[in-house]
């Protein structure tokens, strides 16, 4: 699917309507950002949606990837002004490479679920399986693209972790991470070649094993 059709396609509201339907009251979409990146931490979101989320904003809801920075901005925000129950997750670098990035995704999603105001009783989740947590549970392929709840979790995941790159950006000047956000674009080689690998990047990706850490 091309990008362009992907961004004209409006995740739907079924999934979680089928679930209402058979007696589930609070069922939440989970994602992550921060996954593929360089440096910084994997960041997730958990989100409970009313049974019924009339909302102006939800037809631009889409997965984050797709979105841009400002429309994501605004999509958080209507839904904090809407009180829409959220719970984020943030796991840093240091753990990500003692335990790999799918432990680390992992512990993210259980820290975001901790963090709602009281456990789901159905978790719609992007991918991944919580193969420990007691809770009913679908691991949906592309849910991003297609789920609104979990679409939600990932606006959320990435406008949350993008703030946390704009902070670590002023930490370590020098790295450019408010632009690409450690993500391993030209811009952000070309800085590792200058400075080393800093603090928070992720020793065990590749190509960042062979570098030194300098500050």
């Amino acid at each position: 699917m091309s990008r362009n059709k992907a961004a004209s396609r409006t995740p739907h509201f079924r999934e979680e309507q089928a679930l209402l339907s058979s007696g589930y009251h609070r069922i939440a979409g989970i994602d992550e950002a921060g996954r593929g990146a360089l440096a910084g931490p994997v960041v997730a979101a958990a989100v409970v949606l009313p049974p019924e989320p009339n909302f102006l904003w939800v037809p631009m809801v889409r997965d984050s990837k797709l979105l841009q920075a400002k429309v994501r901005q605004r999509i958080f925000d209507s839904m904090q002004e809407c009180g829409i129950e959220m719970g984020v997750g943030v796991v840093g670098p240091e753990v990500i490479d003692t335990i790999n990035i799918l432990n680390a995704t992992r512990m993210a999603m259980k820290l975001a679920l901790a963090n709602l105001t009281k456990p789901p009783d159905y978790l719609l989740i992007d991918a991944v399986r919580l193969r420990d947590v007691p809770i009913l549970q679908k691991a949906i392929i592309r849910g991003d693209l297609n789920i609104v709840s979990i679409a939600c979790a990932s606006v959320v995941a990435k406008v949350t972790r993008d703030r946390i790159m704009l902070e670590l950006d002023e930490l370590y000047p020098g790295y450019q991470f408010g632009r690409h956000k450690g993500y391993g674009t030209r811009m952000h080689m070309e800085c590792l070649r200058t400075c080393g690998a800093s603090r928070i990047h992720r020793m065990t990706y590749s190509p960042l094993r062979d570098l030194a850490r300098l500050i």
